[in-house]
Order: C-alpha cells, then sequence, then structure tokens
C-alpha cells in the first residue's frame, strides 16, 4: 500500500526560459491592437480607455514603457489583462536569447505533503522531436513573454475552441507562463509561435535564422488570457505553491493580420482537451512535449518523454498531480501532455507545471472543473466574433 512520503527532491518551476508570466471571463473589452503599415499601433477606443483608466500611453508604452514594472503599475487582477501588439518586438534574435531563471527552494518548502504520493518515477531521457515539428506534433509551440527578470520562453499546446470548430485561436500553456501569482502580476507582450524552429536547426544556425526560419507560422500575439484564481492568490515561483492549478488558456490574434485563417487552420490541427481523464493509476501512458531551455537543453529544439504517470501530492486538500519521468528542463514548462482521453482518443490532460531542480522527473495538474471553467470562459468570451 502506497502512502505518502516525503519530497526529498527540490522543486522548481520548469518555468525554464520562463525569465520572469491572468485572465477574464466577463466579457469585458479584450486587450488587442493592430498595427499599420508604417508600424503605428492602432487599436479600439474602448481599449484606449482602458489603458488610460491604468495610466498607460500606448506610444509611450510601444516604446518601452512596458518594461518599467513599478508594483503600483504591475497590473494584477484577472480583468486587468493588456497586451497591446507591438510589431516586430519578437524578431529571431529576441526569441532566441529567452532563459529560464532556473529558480530552486528548500525542501522545507514542501513540508505540507500529506496527499498520496507515489515513489519518484525513473528518470526517462529526453526524445528529440524530428524535423519537421509541424509534420510530428503541429500543435506544438513556444510561448514568449516579459517579465521583470527579463525575456522568457514557456512551451505550449493549440487546443479545440468547443465555439469555433476548426477554426480555434486557443493555447493551452502553464499558469506561471502568464501571471507571477501571488507575489506579481500578468507578464509582458505574450505571443505563441506554433513549430517554432521548425527545421530543428541547431542554436549556431539559429544565429543567422529569418523571422520566416524561427516562426515559420507566424507570430501570434495574446489578446486575452486566462489563469485560475487559485494560480493568481496562491502561486510562486518556487516550491510549488498553487501548481495544481498551474494552468492557463490564451485567445491568440496573428501580428501581422494573416490571411484571415484560424491559427488552427495555419497551423492544420488543434488537440481536444479532455477535464475527465481517468484517474492517475488509470492512465497507461502520457506524452509530455516542450522545448527545454535549461541545461543541458538550449531551448531551440522540441523533445518529447513518454511514461506511465505517477501521483504526487503536494498538500491533502489539493487535487493530486500526474507525475512522470522526464529529463526535459525549464522551457518545457506549459507544454501539453497527451494521453488517451475518456472516449478513446488522444487528448491533452495536462501540462508541465513543475520538477526537480536537477530534472528526472515532471509533475502536472489534472485537468477538472477549475480547468475547464478557465478554458470555457475565454471559449465564451470570444464565440460572437
Amino acid at each position: 500500500m502506497l502512502g505518502a512520503v516525503a519530497l526529498a527532491s527540490v522543486l522548481a518551476l520548469t518555468a525554464t526560459a520562463c525569465d520572469s508570466g491572468d485572465a477574464n471571463a466577463d466579457g469585458q473589452a479584450t486587450a488587442s491592437a493592430s498595427a499599420d503599415d508604417d508600424g503605428k499601433i492602432t487599436i479600439p477606443d474602448d481599449i484606449k480607455d482602458r489603458l488610460k483608466e491604468h495610466g498607460i500611453d500606448l506610444d509611450k508604452w510601444k516604446n518601452g514603457a512596458w518594461k518599467d514594472w513599478d508594483k503600483d503599475d504591475w497590473l494584477r487582477e484577472a480583468q486587468d489583462y493588456i497586451n497591446p501588439i507591438i510589431k516586430g518586438l519578437w524578431d529571431p534574435d529576441r526569441m532566441r536569447e529567452a532563459e529560464d531563471p532556473d529558480r530552486g527552494v528548500d525542501d522545507s518548502d514542501l513540508s505540507d505533503d500529506q496527499g498520496v504520493t507515489d515513489p519518484t518515477p525513473e528518470a526517462v531521457d529526453a526524445a528529440a522531436v524530428p524535423a519537421t515539428y509541424h509534420a510530428n506534433a503541429p500543435e506544438a509551440g513556444k510561448v514568449f513573454f516579459d517579465s521583470p527578470e527579463g525575456t522568457m520562453v514557456c512551451s505550449a499546446t493549440v487546443v479545440q475552441d468547443p465555439a469555433h470548430p476548426g477554426k480555434s485561436n486557443l493555447v493551452w500553456t502553464a499558469g506561471h507562463c502568464v501571471h507571477a501569482g501571488k507575489n506579481g502580476g500578468w507578464y509582458r507582450n505574450i505571443a505563441f509561435v506554433p513549430s517554432y524552429n521548425d527545421a530543428g536547426k541547431s542554436a549556431e544556425e539559429l544565429q543567422t535564422a529569418t523571422k520566416e526560419e524561427a516562426a515559420p507560422y507566424g507570430v501570434w500575439w495574446g489578446d486575452w488570457a486566462q489563469t485560475s484564481d487559485q494560480w493568481i492568490e496562491q502561486g510562486g515561483q518556487t516550491g510549488g505553491d498553487g501548481a495544481p492549478y498551474d494552468f492557463a488558456v490564451i485567445h491568440v490574434t496573428p501580428e501581422e493580420g494573416g490571411s484571415g485563417k484560424s491559427l488552427e487552420e495555419t497551423v492544420g490541427s488543434a488537440l481536444p482537451v479532455d477535464f475527465a481523464a481517468p484517474a492517475v493509476t488509470k492512465v497507461k501512458s502520457i506524452t509530455a512535449t516542450g522545448y527545454p531551455a535549461a541545461a543541458p537543453y538550449d531551448g531551440q529544439k522540441l523533445y518529447q518523454c513518454q511514461d506511465k504517470p505517477g501521483r504526487l501530492s503536494l498538500n491533502a486538500t489539493d487535487p493530486t498531480m500526474y507525475r512522470i519521468g522526464c529529463t526535459m528542463t525549464g522551457g518545457s514548462s506549459g507544454g501539453g501532455w497527451v494521453a488517451t482521453g475518456s472516449n478513446g482518443k488522444p487528448a491533452l490532460v495536462s501540462n508541465t507545471s513543475i520538477g526537480p531542480v536537477d530534472a528526472g522527473w515532471l509533475a502536472g495538474p489534472r485537468l477538472g472543473e477549475v480547468a475547464k471553467g478557465v478554458y470555457d470562459s475565454v471559449s465564451e468570451k470570444f464565440a460572437g466574433q
């Protein structure tokens, strides 16, 4: 019989490359913006009014005012999400240089482990996804954002939108990839790049890569994001605080305006999300996908781990998490976990949230009613558009 065991490993958010990361369901105006050919940002009047309410001058924001992380100006609440497009900000160099802060914690931070936790899984070596990535994992990509610590990166997955079948603009990632949790607010300049570095070029080759080579399916800005209230209130950069609720949904729009096609139409695929996946002990296998950025990886290539999950409980009052053996490191945070769903077909059932500093395993939240509420809210917000 398996009982609770103390976690000897030191945990850190695998938000690696998450250099420094909220959402709303009340139907307020989205904070999207577009850029004209001359680079001048134009946004709807209602959005301008919201920006003014927060003391944000759009021209100054575009010219670097977003770098001011004064606590009084760091928007925190769900309805505060604002993310105007800054055309050209995410160029190949900026994307390539995004990093993970690689924060660690003491074992004492895990002293509340009172639930059922299975023995630490054996490490599973991450396997490189063959290029082109679009042919082998078309839903996978990277989320880039700016934080007080600098330029950060996470992994993410294109998921289906029940309000727009076959035409989804929804992306699933970790909550800590969009919002800093209890000690901060929304991250800035959040953008998704599907099939980043699709050809699997080396870091050296990417030094001279064009934007089309780094982002062959475009840069998609988050015009709305939502994470759980639990992550906003409890989430911490280290120690696992808020990890059972560490998920987020981003609604995106193309930086360049595009051809009018949705994200799903552009990449040709989107995964369903299963909020009624089997219990941890009944899942035979989970595949986690992501772009690990902390050593020994460099964040430029896509990897996967496959393993039978075990249980991880950080405390007795929060939902038990999935845990698998995997050597992926920071930067893989937010990447999708796929298993056979309740209908017998592949579906997203979790995302990478936490792991030990020295790698070896990853843990992700089980997706229940709270996660479904976040997902449905974002879908419904854009249902009529």
